[in-house]
């Protein structure tokens, strides 16, 4: 049957106020529009609803059963579509981010502080782990969403580009490499090494760079925390490659970062499962971490893509 709701809202207008025209200044409508409605109606139906008199409007026995029904079901449907316009523009509830380690020290905090004072309603949890585990989370769902290294297989995922964080070569500043303002791969591929491990999304393309370059270092250390390289280079056991978002250097070190060329970096993203719609709350707060990466990436000069 081709009806639609537009004419059962005029016909329950109708025969609520058993007049078509009272009906048409109910809803703006004119009187000759509302009888073309309950005419078509009718039509569809194959049945009767409405006698029309000179004087009077007069609910035949099938018009009152269908005005007593769709009276509540419209009611009914209104309630719900102003339920759900009411959740499309909540702005509260709990939110949950992944994010691996340097992402968390260095962009989450203004994040979780920008989003207290923006939307006081909104609870912004982060959990921060390893990039295998952030990931993992994503895809079990355990939370909204995540900020992860750029990924080589992303069909599971939604995923956008946040900022370009370009590697660093750390070394102590009496090291040879210190004396130049700017060291190739080659450089260091001549070098012993400190590297993140594989649960690091950095490690991997650190490696995809030196196969480009056609050298590779000698790793004799591989670290789980960042920081970690600090103390490790700090001690004199090899130099090391880190992200500039793992700056700034620790106090009272004798450590120094020097330009690697040609430059190369890691992108950090947002993902998200795909086919999977955020909740308002989680809408926000993805546009607010973005709104926060490129402030980031201004005030350090990081290149953006």
């Amino acid at each position: 049957m081709n009806y639609s709701l537009r004419q059962l809202r005029i016909f329950v207008a109708v025969a609520e106020q058993q007049s078509f025209s009272r009906a048409g200044e109910l809803i703006g409508l004119s009187q000759s529009a509302v009888s073309h409605a309950v005419k078509e109606l009718e039509q569809t139906l194959s049945l009767r609803l409405i006698d029309r008199t000179t004087r009077e409007v007069v609910l035949t026995l099938a018009g009152k059963q269908l005005a007593s029904r769709m009276a509540l079901l419209i009611d009914d449907m209104d309630s719900l579509i102003k339920d759900l316009y009411s959740y499309g523009e909540q702005r509260t509830g709990t939110v949950r981010v992944a994010a691996s380690q340097t992402i968390s020290a260095q962009l989450m905090p203004k994040c979780l502080a920008s989003c207290q004072q923006r939307y006081p309603e909104i609870r912004l949890l982060l959990q921060d782990s390893v990039q295998q585990s952030v990931v993992q989370a994503v895809r079990q769902e355990e939370v909204d969403f995540g900020i992860v290294i750029e990924l080589l297989n992303t069909r599971e995922f939604e995923t956008q580009p946040l900022l370009q964080d370009p590697f660093l070569l750390l070394c102590r500043d009496d090291d040879p490499l210190a004396e130049k303002p700017r060291v190739s791969w080659g450089d260091i591929a001549q070098r012993q090494c400190v590297l993140q491990d594989y649960a690091s999304g950095s490690r991997v393309l650190i490696d995809a760079i030196f196969q480009q370059q056609g050298g590779h270092p000698e790793v004799v250390q591989q670290v789980g925390h960042p920081s970690t390289l600090f103390t490790m280079v700090d001690a004199g056991i090899g130099v090391s490659i880190l992200p500039a978002l793992a700056l700034p250097l620790p106090q009272e070190s004798q450590l120094v970062v020097r330009k690697i060329s040609p430059e190369r970096g890691r992108l950090l993203t947002l993902i998200r499962r795909k086919n999977r719609s955020l909740s308002p709350a989680a809408e926000v707060i993805w546009q607010l971490v973005a709104e926060q990466a490129q402030q980031l990436a201004q005030k350090r000069k990081i290149s953006v893509r």
